[in-house]
């Protein structure tokens, strides 16, 4: 590590964060699929993608497209303009913070059940949680989304302080990764086709859901063959350079998130990745992960 890796991490190792990070996202994630978000939002009155582009951009208040183009990175402009800013004409940001707050809260109420709601460890994983985004407000520049989203106010239920902490520890990595992303010079829609390359997500899911016609994602693919980043062949695979510059963005994207998990140091990463894991299990087994229901 150079002494600017060192200043970055802190003094958690950046794998460790990485790990804690994407053991507790399900409890976050989850939003995006259940139907308790999904019937919530079309209850307001947001069809199609508007709920999914408004609940997430609400903490911003009511901001045009460009924001939410520029602050989301990977959709198709033509897809966030369709729901912004006409979600705003039909329900105010603070209304639909609020539906998605009780989405959440009646979505994991289904998947932990009672007793581990009310557990100690739901305590603890929670205070660990807070613990890591409250520190990570202290590095709100050049995360616009991470920034706009620490300034709501925090619930009070103990699964409800550890969702609202994960959603700031995903708003605070992703704006880093994003950062990442643009110095590498390539577009949304081009990171999105690496990223399928990976094999980790099928490219069909990330092309439907992100908005982008078959003939944007083929155009994309022939660039960045052309750039000499994938294989050729009918399932595109990254190349040699390729995952290089793949593992590059992963690596800072992992180094700039670090920062937030330092106050809690090895022990409390480790006992957090201990903690939300029986939760995002309980998650998981609830079938809350459904990406067929990508909102």
């Amino acid at each position: 590590m150079t002494e600017l890796d060192h200043r970055t991490a802190g003094a958690v190792e950046p794998a460790l964060a990485r790990t804690a990070w994407r053991t507790a996202e399900p409890i976050h994630g989850m939003i995006y699929f259940v139907p308790e978000a999904h019937q919530r939002y079309a209850a307001l009155g947001l069809r199609d993608r508007m709920g999914y582009f408004a609940s997430r951009a609400a903490a911003f208040g009511p901001v045009g497209a460009e924001t939410v183009i520029a602050t989301f990175f990977n959709f198709n402009p033509a897809l966030v303009r369709a729901a912004i800013p006409a979600a705003w004409r039909i329900a105010a940001p603070d209304d639909i913070l609020r539906t998605r707050l009780e989405a959440a809260d009646a979505a994991l109420r289904r998947a932990c059940g009672p007793d581990l709601l009310a557990s100690a460890e739901m305590t603890e994983a929670a205070g660990l949680a807070r613990r890591a985004a409250e520190s990570a407000s202290e590095h709100p520049e050049g995360r616009p989304l991470f920034a706009a989203t620490s300034a709501l106010p925090w619930p009070d239920e103990p699964h409800l302080v550890l969702w609202h902490a994960l959603t700031l520890l995903r708003e605070f990595r992703g704006d880093g990764h994003v950062a990442a992303l643009l110095l590498t010079g390539r577009s949304g829609i081009e990171a999105l086709v690496m990223h399928a390359a990976t094999g980790r997500v099928p490219a069909e899911v990330l092309r439907r859901t992100r908005g982008w016609s078959t003939a944007e994602w083929d155009t994309a693919v022939d660039l960045l063959r052309s750039d000499g980043l994938l294989e050729a062949g009918d399932e595109p695979a990254l190349t040699e350079t390729g995952r290089a510059q793949r593992q590059w963005v992963e690596d800072r994207t992992d180094l700039v998130a670090a920062p937030a998990y330092a106050v809690l140091g090895d022990a409390g990463c480790t006992r957090l990745v201990e903690l939300a894991g029986r939760i995002s299990h309980a998650v998981a087994e609830a079938g809350l992960l459904n990406v067929s229901k990508v909102i």
